[in-house]
Formats: C-alpha cells, structure tokens, sequence
C-alpha cells in the first residue's frame, strides 16, 4: 500500500482539520508515517487505540431509523484502514534487497500516462484502430 494513498484514506475519513481528539491523534500518528518503521508505526496505533477504546465502541441510537449505530464510523474506519493495510505499509522497508519505493509517484507519471493522453486526443477512432496505435506506440515505447 502506497504512503500517499493511505494519507489520502485518512484524510477522506478525518478531513484535513478534524474536530475531535481521537481524530487529531490518529492523524498525528498518520503523519508520522514516512519517518518511522512498522514496529514504532504499530506501537503507536495500539496505544491510540487503547485510549479511544471506550470512544470507538460507543453507540447511539439512529433518529431515521432507530436502530444502534457506532457513533464515530468515520472515525472507527480510518482506524480499521490503518490496521488492515499495517502488512502492506512498510514493503519497502522490509524488503530492502527489492528496490520499492513508498509511494507510486514513479509508475503515475511513466509509461501509460502518454498512452492515455494519446487515446483520450483521438476519441473517435474505432477500437480497431485504437489498438493498432497502442500496439505502435507499446513497440516504440520499447525500443527506446
């Protein structure tokens, strides 16, 4: 999992300015996760969640419908994002002897941005033809 894409999940669920505490703290620890490794990363994230626990679980009773809801989800999914994606954050430091870096900014602008610049300017051709012109360029891609 790429560094930027989980800060741009976070962000999705805490906004950039969260209100609440819990919010604040996990996007401190967010923040923090390009200068530090899996185990500090980890240790962190438990002691957030050994804090907010009780925060995390509460429940509320949902006007339109009635029923028992989290009252954070938001809050609950950025964490879960976190915890899920923990494996994949920290490849490219795991595994040193496999240059990886931490984000995808290499491959965004490489190979198939032209290619896609190149479709989306000839818009009416007919696939057929499409396919010929990614083939030409895929083989002059290659000999460069």
């Amino acid at each position: 999992m790429c560094h930027f894409h989980q800060r741009k999940t976070i962000n999705k669920y805490l906004t950039r300015k969260p209100r609440l505490q819990a919010s604040k703290d996990l996007q401190k620890i967010m923040y923090n996760l390009t200068s530090t490794n899996q185990k500090n990363f980890s240790k962190k994230l438990d002691e957030w969640y050994k804090i907010y626990k009780g925060f995390l679980d509460e429940k509320s009773i949902s006007p339109t419908t009635g029923k028992l809801n989290f009252t954070h989800p938001r809050v609950r999914s950025a964490y879960r994002s976190l915890i899920t994606n923990l494996p994949y954050l920290f490849t490219y430091k795991n595994h040193r002897n496999i240059t990886i870096h931490n984000t995808t900014n290499s491959i965004d602008g490489g190979v198939f941005s032209p290619m896609k610049k190149l479709i989306k300017i000839h818009n009416g051709v007919t696939k057929s033809l499409k396919l010929k012109m990614l083939d030409d360029y895929l083989v002059s891609y290659k000999k460069k």
